[in-house]
């Protein structure tokens, strides 16, 4: 028993450690703080991913689902992120690969989906089983050039692949695109741009890295959303641009039609389906006189929902009151972090550029330098076949005495001076490579690598070269992938106090009062239908007590002495 004890107390001492419970609880959430701020939650501002995402799109690439291919099953993809770079629950992974689908939800879509991605009704995507998906037009420039060493890579979660830790991002896809999340002691909302405005705003701020907010607001007046909408030209969407925090105000683009109510643009975030039922909710509990019918006529040409209204009613009080009253009118809050040099910082539109325009620099040197290294080996190569093709008969009758490929590479480097990798090349040339138009197109090759190499060291060597590649390559996304604004920024929104005497709509009605204190309100038409009835929807021993015509505009007070007690006289008043 003893031994035993001793035993115990030996591995209490070396597995055992003696800690405070407030150094362990903030070691620890520290580290997942950490873990969810860098990892999950908040996007990187240089591609404006978050890291699912990045892995989604990068795993799509390297298993060939790019735009243009066959579409492939979505439980394919979900099973390709978890199984080599992202183990977490399959539905987070689908659900970030549906967003990026959804052009209700992102400006630029990242993901062409086939079948039932969700709708704007809040309606969930089809199981991954039915849909399918491969990468947009726009996904292949956030990824394009990888495969130039053009971004770093690191192990993935069990060291049996690697992944990029950023994506080389043709365009500021954060602005673009904006995203939303929250993380331990941080959260991020930061509203989607237009992708033309904000290719203009980098190009305007390479040429002019003195560009003020105020000249920065021409190019890009605020966002621009997928669902469309007007929003107002503030102080506070200039705060929110400049500081990176401040509030919007969004209002659904509404006409008047034939007395009718016409909304064809909601805003951002808003479900329709919740927002027809609480319009409908506004109409049964009698919160707005005028309504008498609300119509979701939205179809696949766009969205339309129609509220009719009655003749005498007016239309605009009406909607003015609903966009008090329901989401027809929302805030959106500002609220831009983003992983910068792996901290959460929050940024104003310009920090967001400066930094993506820093990333594309390192992209495009790179880029540049994978470049010049792979041409510079093939025209050593090139020009080991210029000099071949001067002595073509003596390397040939050389290479047909060796004894095999090894000796005949020795023997061409020893007797005429190739190096390695010029002999390499020779011995594996194919004899019709031989004839004089492939010696001339040599010779072509030759002098287009030379052009090639000059240039890219001279980009490599000139600030203003390297930015006058970024500018070409992002007005050449500007002219394949069209944006047309779909926001409408007013100087200001019309803001009207609600009278709630212009929601009444003027009419004669008959007002009847029974003894029980029940009141009714009757449109004449009404009244004379039921003229014939002797008690017209009254309660057993019930009777009228007050029956007269009256304008829906009239004030009505009646005073009816209900009961006598301790000589107290109670009274009952009625206001219509």
């Amino acid at each position: 028993m003893a031994k035993k004890k001793d035993v115990i107390n030996e591995f209490i001492d070396q597995k055992v450690q003696s800690e405070y419970l407030e150094k362990i609880m903030g070691d620890r959430f520290g580290a997942y703080s950490k873990y969810i701020i860098q990892d999950r939650a908040i996007p990187d501002v240089r591609d404006g991913l978050k890291p699912v995402q990045r892995r989604i799109l990068y795993a799509m690439q390297s298993v060939g689902m790019v735009a243009g291919s066959p579409y492939k099953k979505s439980a394919r993809i979900v099973g390709e992120v978890i199984g080599k770079f992202h183990p977490h629950g399959d539905q987070s992974v689908y659900e970030a690969l549906v967003r990026m689908s959804q052009d209700f939800k992102i400006n630029v879509p990242l993901i062409d989906m086939q079948g039932n991605n969700g709708s704007i009704d809040g309606d969930g995507a089809a199981a991954m089983r039915y849909t399918e998906a491969r990468l947009s037009k726009a996904a292949m420039y956030l990824l394009k050039d990888m495969e130039k060493k053009t971004v770093p890579f690191v192990p993935n979660y069990d060291d049996s692949e690697v992944e990029p830790v950023i994506l080389p991002a043709k365009f500021p896809n954060l602005l673009v695109n904006g995203s939303d999340g929250i993380a331990s002691g941080y959260a991020t909302n930061i509203p989607p741009h237009n992708l033309a405005e904000a290719i203009d705003l980098t190009i305007a701020r390479i040429k002019n890295p003195n560009l003020t907010y105020e000249e920065a607001l021409e190019i890009m007046p605020g966002p621009d959303f997928p669902t469309g909408g007007i929003i107002e030209d503030t102080e506070d969407l200039h705060q929110a641009l400049r500081t990176g925090r401040g509030r919007v105000v969004i209002r659904a683009k509404a006409e008047i039609i034939k007395n009718n109510i016409v909304i064809t643009e909601i805003p951002y975030g808003v479900n329709k389906a919740v927002l027809v039922k609480k319009i409908d909710s506004v109409k049964d509990s009698k919160g707005v006189d005028g309504i008498t019918e609300i119509r979701d006529e939205s179809d696949k040409e766009g969205l339309r929902i129609v509220i009719e209204t009655k003749e005498q009613a007016n239309p605009e009080v009406i909607l003015n009151y609903l966009y008090k009253a329901t989401d027809l009118q929302v805030n959106f809050s500002y609220n831009t972090v983003a992983i910068v040099d792996r901290s959460p910082r929050t940024l104003g539109v310009l920090d967001i550029i400066d930094a993506y325009i820093l990333h594309e620099k390192e992209v495009i040197i790179n880029r540049s330098n994978f470049e010049v290294d792979k041409m510079t080996k093939r025209l050593h190569i090139v020009e080991g076949f210029h000099k071949m093709t001067s002595i073509i008969n003596e390397v040939v009758d050389t290479i047909k005495n060796s004894k095999n490929k090894a000796n005949a590479k020795e023997n061409i480097m020893r007797l005429f001076g190739f190096t390695e990798l010029q002999a390499e090349a020779i011995v594996m040339l194919q004899l019709y490579r031989l004839t004089n138009t492939d010696i001339k197109e040599m010779e072509d090759e030759k002098r287009e690598l030379e052009k090639n190499i000059k240039h890219l060291k001279h980009v490599l060597s000139s600030e203003e070269a390297l930015k006058n590649v970024i500018i070409d390559e992002m007005s050449e996304i500007k002219e394949m992938i069209p944006s047309p604004r779909r926001t409408v920024i007013e100087e200001s929104l019309e803001k009207r106090e609600i009278n709630e005497e212009e929601l009444i709509i003027h009419e004669d009605v008959r007002v009847i009062i029974t003894k029980d204190g029940y009141v009714k309100k009757m449109s004449l038409k009404a009244y004379q239908a039921s003229l014939g009835v002797s008690t017209p929807g009254l309660k057993e021993d019930d009777y009228i007590i007050f029956d007269k015509q009256c304008n829906t505009m009239d004030s009505l007070i009646l005073c009816i002495t209900l009961f006598i007690k301790d000589n107290v006289v109670i009274f009952f008043k009625t206001r219509s």
